[in-house]
């Protein structure tokens, strides 16, 4: 046993490994969250690479620096950690069977799973009010930056009224391809975790930022994050079937989000952009919409030599990804000489885009989509050990019904763009959920001494 010196030594040495570690994690954050805007303002190129080091980096001085007792903590990342594992085999095995570069390996294992490590690195830290505040802090601070930003973009800078600009109300992901998109679902993102966590706050404070990110939505032009909220609630409502008052309180409010939806988009002029793709004719198994968004598994099938790429793909970064579809061609003078290695996979299926009059109208119907992507490049097996990743992040960690649903948006937004290989989203979005699942152990751990308190005190 401990003497009571002995285990404030103890508890000193974990605050201070924990100080450490929460200020790197705030350091690693923003080397995710900034660079855009940085490489807009003029910075390196490189930059926007810096956080595939950083948060590694971070992840292990945090394993190694962190002593956890708690038991569950230990296990959640114990069991994590194996299923990175388990993906990075996939990964090496599809690098292997096709030839691909080393650099193809670590940036497209680093684009999958960054965000996991990410949570990784909050997960196994102790408890500690203080710490969790100050992380929280900083957090609330960058992504209220990011919704001003939005706003000054649209309301003092006019850039969505600029010809040949394109969405341009992005914040701090400005000038980035789907900056628009990634930017509004951030903001809304941050924005309900702060009108559901932050009660000490006046109500009118929390609906300000609430409005501020709609308004920031609305102007963005991200209409597919409609689309994926409302069917994320969907989902949410169903999984309540065995909770029979959330289920019916979660219903009633579906119906009421999306009559009050639909008929805002028909009232409203600002909301135009909203009612531009209900064409039923455009989804159906021989519309044009179904046609382009398909296109990619088509072309990757046309590229198959032997059974063994159903389980470990073509490659990875080697068919849609981000990594094949963008990063390779706009950063190839810094990753070719690395020896990075490419298909015409990718080409084809922007030549497919190009060709067809939906190709340049909205990311809605993008052939390049996340689950397609990761499929193409590492097979079921692949797909498989992906999957499971975030199974594990659901089963552990997702502790509420926030975390729950925005999780189950993250995995939608796979099935229209890239955005699941975003690191500014991804990694907010394991950023609010491994925020959540510390503040509610430390809310359970306080009502469990005020418990022993009263305990002793009766005793």
């Amino acid at each position: 046993m401990y003497t009571r010196y002995e285990e404030y030594l103890i508890e000193r040495a974990e605050w201070q490994s924990f100080f450490k570690s929460s200020t790197l994690l705030i350091i690693a954050f923003a080397t995710v969250f900034f660079p855009r805007l940085l490489d807009s303002a003029g910075a390196p190129s490189p930059i926007n690479f810096l956080h595939f080091a950083v948060v590694p980096g971070t992840c292990a001085f945090v394993l190694l620096q962190t002593r956890t007792r708690g038991r569950d903590q230990i296990v959640t990342v114990q069991v994590l950690l194996f299923a990175l594992v388990c993906l990075l085999c996939v990964e090496l095995a599809s690098a292997l069977l096709n030839n691909a570069g080393v650099v193809n390996i670590a940036l497209d294992y680093l684009l999958l799973t960054e965000p996991i490590i990410f949570i990784v690195a909050i997960a196994c830290l102790p408890l500690s009010q203080t710490s969790v505040d100050q992380f929280r802090g900083w957090f609330v601070g960058f992504n209220l930056f990011n919704i001003v930003a939005a706003l000054f973009q649209r309301f003092a800078l006019n850039l969505h009224r600029r010809p040949g600009l394109g969405d341009n109300i992005q914040g701090v992901f400005y000038r980035s391809g789907s900056g628009h998109v990634v930017g509004a679902s951030v903001a809304l993102s941050f924005a309900l975790y702060f009108f559901v966590t932050a009660k000490q706050r006046p109500l009118w404070q929390r609906s300000a930022i609430l409005a501020a990110s709609l308004v920031h939505l609305v102007f963005a032009d991200a209409k597919q994050l409609i689309v994926v909220s409302v069917l994320g609630f969907i989902i949410l409502t169903l999984l309540k079937v065995g909770d029979l008052k959330k289920l019916v309180l979660y219903s009633i409010l579906a119906v009421i989000i999306c009559w009050v939806g639909y008929w805002a988009i028909y009232q409203f002029e600002v909301l135009r952009a909203f009612r531009t793709w209900i064409r039923p004719e455009l989804y159906g198994p021989d519309g044009e919409a179904t046609h382009l968004k398909f296109s990619s598994i088509r072309i990757m099938l046309s590229h198959y030599r032997s059974g063994l790429e159903w389980f470990i793909g073509l490659g990875p970064g080697h068919t849609t990804d981000r990594l094949g579809g963008w990063m390779l061609k706009d950063y190839g003078n810094l990753l070719m000489p690395l020896g990075a290695t490419t298909t015409n996979i990718g080409s084809e299926t922007w030549a497919a885009t190009g060709d067809s009059w939906l190709g340049d109208k909205s990311s809605f119907f993008s052939p390049f989509w996340g689950w397609a992507a990761i499929w193409g490049d590492l097979g079921f097996l692949g797909l498989g050990a992906y999957i499971s990743l975030w199974a594990i992040i659901w089963q552990r960690l997702c502790k509420d019904d926030l975390s729950r649903f925005l999780l189950i948006t993250a995995m939608l937004h796979g099935l229209i763009f890239t955005q699941m290989e975003e690191p500014g989203y991804m990694v907010t979005i394991t950023a609010v959920i491994g925020l959540r699942w510390q503040e509610l152990r430390s809310t359970a751990k306080k009502q469990q001494h005020r418990s022993g308190s009263r305990e002793t005190l009766g005793h």
